[in-house]
């Protein structure tokens, strides 16, 4: 029989993951979106338009719930989660957008969840066992080898790799950042900050890029991409991605992120006409596989053997 508090603590574990995959959910109309919306737009003017947007719904947000400003010792952490989330994830994934085709940057996108889990590592304390280690690279070799076989390889260059990489490194580390700061605030409170922090920023250089640029007169969809990235992809989703990697660990929890690739290939089927094929189905299967298995495993305990 499990002890009541190992069994409440798979309880809530369970509720982060869930949390977790809502915002991967979310998360995952990221990339066919920025495809739309640099269609129409400046890659820098929509990374800066849609954190303005989010700025403008967690100001509201904060005003509302009479939030006081985050005390000195969180302002650094909230500065580097902003640098994260905000600039470096969405300039330099714009930037290489305009160079490479999507399926390309899944490649290299694939390694974000060990890349994460590995900061978690690091930076957080976070302590995983080795079953987890081998689910995670099992993981990202399946999603690296499915991405390869759509033909990813094919379709970038050296610096749209790199602008990849660096987007992925930004993007690990505002997500334990962030996360690590949801011990000590909601981390609906996390987001809003950080995008109210970046403001001073964002509103200026949006509103500049919009003047001095000469914008080749977006369509609707385009238009609705924006506007869905601000709200969605910005904001909404890291409530709940917050939420369940502080509730769940965020190494653990993390892991669900290798689902985002899949579910983006999907949308591009239901959206823009894609054809699934068995190959998608079978790369399906084998990641979400290792995410339950990377789930079930357990961190070692303090002076016990690992099994």
């Amino acid at each position: 029989m499990s002890a009541p508090g190992r069994s409440d603590s798979r309880s809530g574990s369970r509720a982060g993951l869930a949390w977790a995959l809502l915002g991967v959910l979310l998360f995952s109309f990221s990339l066919p979106l920025t495809k739309v919306a640099v269609g129409g737009f400046d890659p820098v003017f929509v990374a800066m338009a849609r954190a303005a947007i989010a700025a403008a719904l967690a100001a509201a947000v904060l005003a509302v719930r009479r939030v006081p400003w985050p005390a000195p010792q969180f302002r650094r952490p909230l500065i580097y989660t902003t640098l994260g989330a905000v600039f470096g994830w969405q300039i330099l994934m714009g930037l290489a957008l305009q160079r490479t085709t999507s399926a390309h940057a899944a490649v290299i996108a694939a390694f974000m969840p060990l890349t994460t889990a590995a900061l978690a590592v690091l930076r957080a304390r976070e302590r995983v066992s080795g079953q987890f280690w081998l689910a995670a690279l099992a993981g990202t070799a399946a999603l690296v080898a499915f991405s390869l076989a759509r033909g990813g390889a094919a379709d970038g260059d050296l610096v749209a790799d790199l602008l990849v990489v660096g987007a992925v490194l930004f993007s690990s580390w505002c997500y334990v950042e962030g996360a690590t700061l949801t011990r000590s605030m909601p981390g609906w409170q996390v987001i809003s900050w950080v995008v109210v922090i970046a403001a001073p920023i964002t509103v200026p250089a949006s509103v500049l890029l919009w003047a001095v640029g000469t914008p080749s007169s977006p369509s609707p969809p385009q238009w609705a991409a924006l506007v869905v990235l601000g709200v969605s992809s910005m904001y909404l989703a890291f409530f709940a991605w917050y939420h369940g990697l502080a509730t769940a660990g965020i190494a653990h929890a993390g892991q669900t992120q290798q689902l985002q690739p899949l579910l983006t290939m999907v949308w591009a089927a239901l959206f823009l006409g894609e054809v699934v094929t068995p190959a998608t189905v079978l790369a399906a299967v084998a990641v979400i596989g290792c995410v339950v298995w990377a789930q079930r495993s357990r961190a070692p305990a303090e002076g016990v053997p690992e099994e």
